[in-house]
């Protein structure tokens, strides 16, 4: 039983969706949870667990709230040196900051740095498993899943494709996006807690050709995800609707190639047609908000209460570097902001399954992370809601659990993350 570590304070987790009725009545609290072999092995009271386990390390947290570690659904970790950029819309801000500093990527060594500064910096923030692009270099992927595994840490990512509208040097072709994306595919999903994800950038910067290799890589590797970037901007829209004239709206240009289906994380999705609405619920299609980068970029407000109502599957995510915060409690915060200026703000809870458990069930790993559960791997996060002292003297007078974690979401951050746990052990940072 040595092997045992037992975490003490008030362990929350979920049983159901907060947008399923009452939020409250989806959560249920507990006074420990017991880790073994990177997995959860139990969770209970203090005094049971004890017993169960009597050889067990224990570590307390009075007062300190343990719960899944986040899990971001839709970043770009070599956006990480060139996050908060000033002032562009999306094609601008692209080709001003992006592009450039992608190009960097083909350095393998450069793109180690970065790899290991992103899961540094996102551990700090309490962040355990993200999905990632990479950039059209296949260092870019290996560097991102060599840091990864070296830390034990579930993640999903894949080599960007694109094959126009970019500069010389940061274009592949549908060939080479096939051969390389397949060839990462091959050596690294499953690996580990490692997953590849099939990644076309968007539309604008794939011809047709090379979405319809994608779509072929695809319906080869069913069992993978698919990652790409959907109705983030109406001028955006617009650049798709010239490229494509013959497609019904922005999603056909993927629907016509096999890019639309279960297991799609279709990032942002803001501007959504009726029939592209239909299409992704009908298909139970993933898609992901990204509240900090749609306010940082302008991109317009995600329908959350309209898209949930529906029947959507749907995460949070940073969106880094377009974010302008590594910080899941700061998504979570923007996207009560976004909800209020919708008219439908959101709970506490809904928040934090958001960022947990509705995250790890847009990337289909709701069965491995995102909830504390005997079985689940041990991703854990301690968070501290009286981490300065504006935070402590509103969460001093809270009536209720969600009275006191409601103030770290809205001004947490890094300082409120206590401890995180990766696979059962705890990470320094």
């Amino acid at each position: 039983m040595a092997d045992v570590t037992i975490l003490t304070g008030d362990v929350l987790t979920f049983d159901g969706s907060p947008f399923d009725g009452d939020p409250t009545e989806s959560v249920r609290m507990h006074e420990a949870v017991a880790l073994e072999h990177g997995r959860v092995a139990a969770v209970g009271t203090r005094d049971d667990l004890t017993a169960q386990f009597p050889q067990a390390a224990r570590v307390d947290h009075p007062g300190k709230l343990i719960m899944a570690g986040f899990v971001d659904a839709h970043v770009h970790y070599p956006q990480t040196a060139m996050i908060a950029s000033w002032g562009k819309r999306l094609i601008d801000w692209l080709n001003s900051y992006t592009f450039p500093e992608e190009m960097k990527f083909a350095s393998p060594e450069y793109a180690a740095e970065i790899s290991n500064r992103y899961l540094d910096l996102t551990a700090a923030h309490g962040t355990t498993t993200m999905c990632s692009f990479a950039t059209i270099h296949p260092e870019s992927v290996d560097a991102f899943f060599e840091a990864a595994q070296s830390r034990g840490q579930r993640v999903v990512a894949g080599k960007t494709c694109m094959d126009r509208n970019a500069p010389e040097g940061l274009r592949d072709t549908a060939q080479t996006g096939y051969d390389q994306s397949a060839a990462l595919l091959q050596r690294w999903h499953g690996v580990d807690r490692i997953s590849y994800a099939i990644t076309p950038r968007f539309s604008p910067t794939s011809t047709p050709e090379q979405l319809e290799a994608m779509g072929a890589l695809w319906s080869e590797n069913p069992g993978c995800l698919m990652q790409t970037h959907l109705s983030e901007q109406t001028d955006e829209i617009e650049w798709v609707k010239g490229l494509f004239p013959d497609a019904r709206d922005y999603l056909d240009t993927y629907e016509q190639f096999g890019l639309l289906g279960a297991g799609g994380l279709y990032g942002h999705a803001i501007h959504l047609e009726p029939r592209e609405r239909d299409r992704l619920r009908e298909v139970d299609a993933s898609l992901v908000h990204c509240p900090t980068s749609n306010t940082f970029i302008g991109s317009g407000l995600f329908d959350m209460a309209g898209l949930m109502a529906e029947g959507q599957r749907i995460g949070l995510a940073t969106d880094t570097g377009g974010g302008s915060s590594f910080s899941m409690l700061r998504t979570m915060a923007a996207a009560y902001e976004i909800g209020q200026l919708r008219g439908v703000p959101l709970h506490s809870a809904q928040l934090l399954w958001l960022a947990t458990l509705g995250s790890a069930r847009s990337l289909r790993m709701d069965d491995k992370i995102g909830n504390i559960a005997p079985g689940m791997e041990a991703d854990l996060v301690v968070l501290d809601l009286a981490s300065t002292p504006a935070i402590a003297q509103r969460s001093a007078v809270a009536k209720d659990l969600w009275e006191a974690v409601f103030p770290t979401i809205m001004m947490g951050d890094d300082r409120a993350v206590t401890e995180v746990w990766i696979a059962g052990r705890q990470v320094s940072f």
